[in-house]
């Protein structure tokens, strides 16, 4: 890692959830001094058309003792919203990363509906 450097990563690297599955996460962090924070957040947000929606839905603190290492997060998924495109607006799932000071921040994405698959809109 660099000498100022953010990663988090899904266990196993899956992509697609069905809701009520564990959300397993690893993180590290590589910075010049200790983080005062570092913060793993489970949001969904809209993107497309019109105004952007983003509603956090759980968060976990990670304790660092240092300004560099590692920790693990993990969030019970909820029943909905899905994971869903259409023509004009998605819906996608993310979590997130969060240090300060500094609000820096890298975050992954991944599907979450009952088929494990994005849904499709269509008309």
């Amino acid at each position: 890692m660099s000498n100022q450097e953010l990663g988090i990563f899904i266990e196993n690297d899956r992509t697609a959830f069905t809701p009520g599955e564990t959300l397993e996460l690893s993180v590290l962090w590589a910075l010049p001094e200790k983080p005062t924070s570092l913060e793993v957040r489970l949001f969904w947000y809209t993107r497309g058309k019109g105004t952007e929606d983003v509603e956090v839905v759980a968060t976990e603190s990670i304790v660092a003792i240092a300004a560099a290492g590692e920790g693990k997060a993990r969030f019970a998924l909820p029943a909905a919203p899905y994971s869903f495109s259409g023509k004009l607006i998605s819906l996608l799932w993310a979590a997130e990363l969060v240090v300060e000071p500094g609000a820096r921040s890298t975050r992954c994405e991944f599907t979450l509906s009952p088929t494990g698959k994005e849904i499709q809109l269509s008309g």
